[in-house]
C-alpha cells in the first residue's frame, strides 16, 4: 500500500491544526494525486522539509484570509518565474486547473514578470506554461471568466475592506514652532 501523507507520524513540536490546514489546502490546490506522490516519495531525509511546507506554505500563507486561491496561485507564478524554478512553475501552472486561474491570468502575470523581473525569465516561463496548458484537459484550462475561483481562499468568505478614497492626508504646510 502507498504511503499517504497524512499517515506519517506526528510531526512533532508543531501545531497540528496549521499542519492539517495546509495538508487541505495543498491537497484542494495541488490535487490529491501530486500530495499523495510527494508523501510516497519521502524520505527521512526531506520528512522534516515535507512537514515545514506543508505548515509554512500551506498552513499558514495560502490558508490566510485576504487573497482567492486564484490571486495566491497568480503572485505564485510570477515569483517562480521570476527567480527561474521551471519545475516548480510547471507543477502551479497545472494546479490553475484548481484555483481558477484563466490561461490569461498566466499570460497577464507573465507580462509583469517580463517587466519586473526580465525578459529571458518571462521567456523561458511562457515555454513551461504552452507546455503545461497544451497537456491539460480543456475543461481544466479555465478559459471562462465564471470558472475563476473569486472565493477567499480560507476561512474569510467577506472580502477585505479596502480604502479606495484618496488620501485624506493634510497638505496644507506644516507650522514649524
Amino acid at each position: 500500500m502507498d504511503k499517504q501523507v497524512n499517515d506519517l507520524p506526528d510531526p512533532g513540536g508543531i501545531e497540528r491544526g496549521r499542519y492539517d490546514r495546509g495538508m487541505g489546502v495543498r491537497r484542494k490546490v495541488l490535487g490529491e494525486a501530486h500530495v499523495n506522490r510527494a508523501g510516497a516519495a519521502m524520505t527521512g531525509l526531506d520528512k522534516d522539509f515535507q512537514t515545514f511546507i506543508t505548515e509554512g506554505a500551506w498552513g499558514s500563507v495560502w490558508a490566510r484570509d485576504g487573497l482567492t486561491l486564484r490571486e495566491r496561485s497568480m503572485i505564485t507564478l510570477a515569483l517562480l518565474a521570476a527567480f527561474g524554478h521551471g519545475e516548480e512553475f510547471a507543477m502551479h501552472v497545472r494546479a490553475t486547473a484548481r484555483t481558477g486561474a484563466t490561461p490569461d491570468d498566466i499570460r497577464e502575470t507573465l507580462m509583469h514578470v517580463a517587466v519586473y523581473a526580465g525578459v529571458p525569465s518571462a521567456n523561458s516561463a511562457f515555454k513551461i506554461a504552452r507546455a503545461e496548458l497544451a497537456g491539460m484537459e480543456p475543461s481544466a484550462k479555465n478559459t471562462e471568466p465564471s470558472a475563476k475561483n473569486t472565493e477567499p481562499s480560507a476561512r474569510n468568505t467577506e472580502p477585505s475592506a479596502r480604502n479606495t478614497e484618496p488620501s485624506a492626508r493634510n497638505t496644507e504646510p506644516s507650522a514649524k514652532k
